[in-house]
């Protein structure tokens, strides 16, 4: 890697020219990283519904012709001026969202919310200088959530790159740069669900099912998985789900079977849809007294929460979370580590593998809603 330090790199890139349309590969030029980023050689990525969501771009501003992907395990190749925590060599995952160690989110032991680096869908440069990293014949292509790694080389900002052991296979840990690490955390780290304690889950995709394995490690005696397709429950088992419950198999709210089910209500939730009705339904679902309802799921824009105040005043508790309040640098290594020593279990996560060359079919399947999470092999 040596050789091409400080120099532009010609690379393969899948290029999304336009909303909806297929990825096409293309030869991009990957310019040197400037003052605190560093420039990354992807090895394997993963796709995500974020990438899938916002490549639709059906509700959100159009930023084309971009450069998808935020899932991925990769080596650093060269660090620019300023950086200090990593060199080349280093094993890394890329995380959408980071930590500067200096503002007030970063320094609190409560939040993991970077004032610098937290998540812009919209920007498709980098902050430093407010240009695009990545052109071809000269015309910039624009970045996704600081990362890019549908590239064989990308550049990133030094506080969203978590150094790992560099044992650790990056084709299975780097699922944990978003989505299994989100919903882990949202039980581990936010619901805290107590030994022995009743879980219910609502949503059993990937970051469902990431929630449900937190419950797992917790040690919950029932999770109860919560979905409208009953062909998710089998796979579910695997994940630790012990019961399952279909809305549309009752005719009472769906609170109120879970109620009854638990005598008196679950003593923790979460929620992975983002659908506003079960995020009502999550919370009103948890026992008084003691229950607390987590919400992951991200709602549509104009949704309104709405519950009776009473709900409150018995004593349940609602509380939010934004990548299952991980701050990616500090405790994403600590996270591989879980899955190193056998304590998490990834590879069932990972239900598909592609070559580069065939990255639309990674979309194809989670458009059709196949599989949780598909491996796409870059050096292929």
């Amino acid at each position: 890697m040596a050789s091409t330090v400080g120099k532009v790199i010609k690379c393969k890139a899948a290029v999304a020219w336009e909303a909806g349309k297929p990825l096409l590969i293309e030869e991009v030029d990957v310019a040197p990283p400037q003052a605190m980023e560093v420039r990354i050689k992807i090895l394997f990525t993963s796709l995500c519904h974020t990438d899938v969501y916002f490549w639709e771009a059906k509700g959100q501003n159009p930023v084309f012709p971009r450069i998808f992907g935020h899932e991925a395990g990769g080596i650093v190749e060269s660090v620019g001026e300023g950086v200090t925590e990593l060199a080349p060599g280093d094993h890394v995952l890329p995380v959408f969202t980071g930590e500067c160690k200096e503002c007030a989110h970063c320094k609190s032991a409560e939040s993991n919310m970077c004032d610098l680096l937290r998540i812009n869908t919209d920007r498709g440069v980098m902050i430093g200088d407010g240009q695009s990293r990545f052109s071809i014949n000269g015309k910039p292509i624009f970045h996704f959530v600081g990362t890019s790694t549908f590239s064989e080389y990308t550049v990133i900002h030094e506080g969203c790159v978590a150094k790992i052991n560099p044992a650790a296979p990056l084709d299975k840990v780097c699922v944990l740069s978003c989505g299994i690490s989100t919903g882990l955390g949202a039980t581990i780290n936010v619901a805290k669900p107590p030994k022995g304690s009743t879980v219910a889950i609502f949503g059993l995709g990937a970051v469902g099912l990431a929630a449900a394995e937190g419950a797992r490690l917790a040690g919950a005696s029932r999770i109860i998985g919560v979905d409208l397709n009953s062909d998710r429950f089998e796979a579910a088992r695997k994940f630790g789900c012990t019961e399952f419950v279909n809305p549309k198999e009752h005719t009472k709210p769906v609170q109120q079977v879970l109620a009854e089910m638990t005598n008196g209500g679950v003593d923790r939730s979460v929620e992975c849809t983002g659908n506003i009705n079960a995020m009502i339904q999550a919370f009103e679902c948890v026992h008084d007294g003691w229950g607390v309802a987590v919400l992951v799921g991200v709602p549509h824009k104009d949704a309104e929460f709405k519950t009776h105040p009473m709900n409150f005043l018995n004593e349940r508790t609602l509380r939010g979370t934004f990548f299952g309040n991980y701050k990616p640098r500090t405790d994403l290594p600590s996270v591989v580590e879980k899955y190193m020593s056998g304590e998490l279990e990834l590879d069932k996560f990972i239900t598909h593998s592609v070559p580069f060359s065939e990255i639309n079919t990674a979309f194809d399947l989670m458009l059709k809603g196949e599989g949780l999470r598909c491996i796409i092999r870059m050096d292929e």
